[in-house]
């Protein structure tokens, strides 16, 4: 990741929670951000405005191959110091069995599937020593999985972590800092109203383990403050 103060990062999935709040603490620092949404307006493009051009919105349904190539065409050219892809869904708390086959496929493609198309898709613009790194949970840790519930997104996210393991075994070589991230419970759609952290709190320390592990080599799968997370 560059030192220059004309850093640059591409944010996918910034149209709310996390994702935006990220997208906006590195604009706050100085960072040149381009952020994706599903659908334009909104808090994404009402950030950009009030950032004075730090911050670029791109309009993107990662679980498109389409949109993915698309996007990749609008941004030849770019050098990217950081590439970081940040979504996921949740459709309750079933349990597996109960599980119909239509809502694991969505979950899978969604959370695990397509943030690594989009890696694919994009890594060509991150810059030699950048980081390209993936919004994960520690709900995907197969070691600390020892409570009941969210069986289905708890399945996705390691699945997740297995197949950017495997992305950063067939891309050992390219030089980037790879990290699978976990922000924390946070009070996001997501997370719900009752979750112990605001993303106000968590990302800022996300930021700094971006920063902090810029040029580190391998895969990390880390927290917020930088603790190894157990796969």
């Amino acid at each position: 990741m560059s030192t220059t103060p004309h850093r640059q990062a591409l944010i996918i999935g910034a149209s709310r929670g996390l994702g935006l709040v990220l997208a906006d603490e590195l604009a706050r620092r100085g960072w040149r951000v381009i952020a994706t949404t599903r659908r334009t307006g909104g808090e994404s493009q009402a950030g950009a405005a009030a950032r004075n051009g730090q911050l670029r919105v791109e309009s993107l349904e990662m679980t498109s191959p389409e949109q993915l190539a698309a996007l990749r065409g609008r941004l030849e050219g770019c050098r990217l110091d950081l590439l970081f892809v940040n979504a996921a869904i949740d459709r309750g708390d079933l349990p597996i069995s109960e599980v119909p086959a239509e809502m694991f496929t969505e979950v899978m493609i969604t959370n695990a599937l397509s943030p690594l198309r989009a890696l694919e898709a994009l890594r060509g613009l991150v810059a030699p020593g950048g980081t390209v790194a993936v919004m994960s949970s520690e709900q995907g840790s197969i070691s600390r999985n020892t409570e009941g519930g969210y069986e289905l997104y708890k399945a996705s996210k390691a699945a997740l972590n297995q197949l950017m393991r495997s992305y950063a075994t067939r891309h050992a070589d390219d030089g980037h800092t790879k990290l699978l991230i976990d922000p924390g419970h946070n009070r996001t759609r997501l997370g719900g109203p009752d979750a112990p952290l605001a993303p106000e709190e968590s990302i800022p320390a996300v930021v700094d383990v971006l920063e902090a592990q810029a040029g580190a080599p391998g895969l990390q799968f880390l927290d917020r403050h930088g603790e190894t997370v157990p796969w």
